[in-house]
């Protein structure tokens, strides 16, 4: 079917039948949109605008760059958390602590602990203050501490300095990802990109162990920061002057600092309890006192985000959402038992079996090739099958990965029941985090789910710390008792598995993907004193190129 359009000049119109502003407003000025003839006026002076960013006019050549260096850049910083997951027993025997998995736990989950919480609020960060900006601050952090990481003589030290480094990781993540796309446009080059940026976890992972493996054969295995540190340095550097310059998408917005203050506190004190009592123990007064702090403060912050804050960092009405508090249950859970079993696979390897930092490296290759094709399966499994069971997958993966390892013997070839862990457990992340997010949004409302994927992405790192305080506990109590260091790891590689179990029951009776039948916004996405604003997107001659409809915040 054909249709024929007739387009007639007419004299400028007024629109004042829009209401983009109240009668006492003074507008500041007006756009000529010479294309259709007519004024349009311009944002009133009390009004906050959320920009539309027009494509994309770099060269092919600077977004393949830049995109590239984004990908290497995550790459980096995700290499920089696994040197202390591999390397963990290693570094804490050389800083004078000598002991187990239980009580050397700190070195994998400082870092995990505070990237967790951090990219709760990043992604608003860069909202407000840039994608960019926030992007390479994160990066101007982990370039600073893993710096001083170099030179730090004792474990708490080293331990204190991992844990701020661990904020820019946080920040790092959700802005990267906002900069590819605002740097490559909708298609399959965009969709090619995010594919290679999702391996850069896995792949960051086990060059951060290979890296781990090769500074540890050296006199000065310290020196390793110092090399992370110079290579974020050049990455970063690079991106702060080839990204292009962005309006922030919220510029001027509010940022809910005391929510923010009192949600990542009751986190951070949370962890920091679970995490201190395999070496403190829980006789220590300090622990009990601090438990009931940190789930006070979760308390206030969620009264605060209900009756007090005007633009909450997370909206108490979000766990409303069908489906959505179980998914995040779920989720904690699941990443609860995969950080379980790679620390004391680690262990395992390392103190039972004698194995080198550089040989469990190798021993981890399998790592890389498994998570990628877990990438590919998710992206295939998404239109064809229910994202609850491809969650279900990716849960039964660690727990037949925790399963295996449970109950390996001491001494065993490498190919019998470790290299299938490994190669079946690397799936777990991103068969559980796509199946999340896609779950997520089709369970908040519209405006609430840059929220909701925050959350997710929060709950994958928390969980990996969390657990670590959870099994560090049993083994060091199982330990006292027994002093059967054998046993210890069997009980915390099942508590792994029980873990797994109680994901996967909650996922098979709770969590649903909800059909989506909206079309346009709900009404429960506006504000009630939402006001239609037109903005437009002007070319360099001048010409208005495009037309928004947004809202006023």
């Amino acid at each position: 079917m054909s249709t024929t359009t007739t387009t007639t000049q007419v004299d400028a119109i007024p629109l004042t039948d829009l209401p983009t502003s109240p009668p006492s407003s003074k507008t500041l000025h007006s756009i000529p949109d010479t294309s259709a003839g007519r004024v349009l006026p311009s944002v009133p002076e009390s009004r906050r605008v959320f920009h539309a960013e027009p494509a994309s006019t770099l060269k092919k050549s600077t977004r393949v760059l830049i995109t590239t260096l984004v990908i290497l850049a995550s790459l980096t910083q995700f290499a920089a958390n696994f040197v202390t997951l591999v390397g963990g027993l290693s570094f804490s025997k050389s800083l004078g602590r000598d002991v187990g998995p239980g009580e050397a736990n700190w070195m994998p989950a400082a870092y995990s602990l505070t990237q967790g919480a951090f990219v709760l609020m990043s992604g608003r960060l860069g909202a407000v203050y840039g994608h960019k900006q926030t992007l390479v601050v994160g990066g101007a952090i982990i370039a600073v501490f893993s710096f001083i990481n170099a030179f730090t003589p004792t474990y708490n030290s080293f331990v204190a300095v991992r844990a701020l480094t661990g904020i820019g990781g946080g920040l790092i993540m959700p802005n990267a990802v906002a900069m590819i796309t605002i740097v490559v446009p909708p298609g399959r080059t965009r969709n090619l990109t995010m594919g290679f940026f999702a391996a850069a976890a896995p792949v960051g992972g086990f060059v951060g162990a290979v890296i781990a493996g090769l500074f540890m054969m050296t006199p000065r295995w310290q020196m390793m920061f110092v090399f992370i540190s110079g290579i974020t340095v050049v990455l970063f550097g690079l991106l702060f002057f080839l990204l292009p310059q962005e309006i922030p998408v919220d510029k001027g917005g509010k940022i809910d600092y005391a929510g923010a203050g009192l949600g990542l506190s009751s986190l951070i004190l949370f962890n920091f309890v679970w995490n201190q009592a395999p070496s403190a123990g829980w006789s220590a007064p300090y622990e009990i006192a601090l438990l009931i702090l940190s789930v006070t403060m979760f308390v206030g912050f969620l009264a605060w985000e209900k009756y007090v804050a005007s633009d909450p960092i997370m909206p108490v009405s979000i766990f409303k959402a069908p489906t959505f508090t179980a998914l995040l249950f779920v989720v904690l859970l699941t990443y609860m038992s995969f950080g379980i079993s790679l620390w004391y696979m680690i262990a395992w390897e390392q103190l039972l079996r004698g194995l080198s930092v550089i040989e469990i490296a190798a021993t981890w290759t399998p790592f890389v090739p498994g998570s990628i094709i877990a990438i590919f399966i998710a992206a295939w499994l998404i239109p064809r099958l229910a994202a609850q069971y491809i969650i279900a997958l990716g849960v039964v993966v660690v727990l037949v990965s925790n399963l295996l390892l449970a109950t390996m013997p001491v001494h065993q070839t490498y190919w019998a029941q470790t290299f299938p862990a490994i190669l079946i457990g690397s799936m777990c992340p991103d068969l559980v985090y796509v199946a999340a997010q896609v779950i997520a949004s089709n369970s908040v409302s519209r405006k609430q789910q840059g929220i909701a994927g925050s959350l997710i992405g929060t709950l994958n790192l928390y969980g990996n710390s969390l657990g670590l305080g959870f099994a560090g506990t049993i083994e060091t109590q199982l330990l006292k008792q027994t002093k059967d260091e054998v046993r210890g790891y069997r009980a915390v590689l099942s508590f792994g598995v029980a873990l797994a179990v109680a994901g996967l029951i909650l996922n098979f009776i709770f969590v649903r993907v909800p059909k989506d039948e909206r079309e346009g916004w709900d009404p429960a996405d506006q504000d009630a004193d939402d006001i239609p604003v037109v903005g437009a997107t002007l070319s360099r001659g001048g010409a208005a190129t495009g037309v928004e409809n947004s809202t006023a915040a």
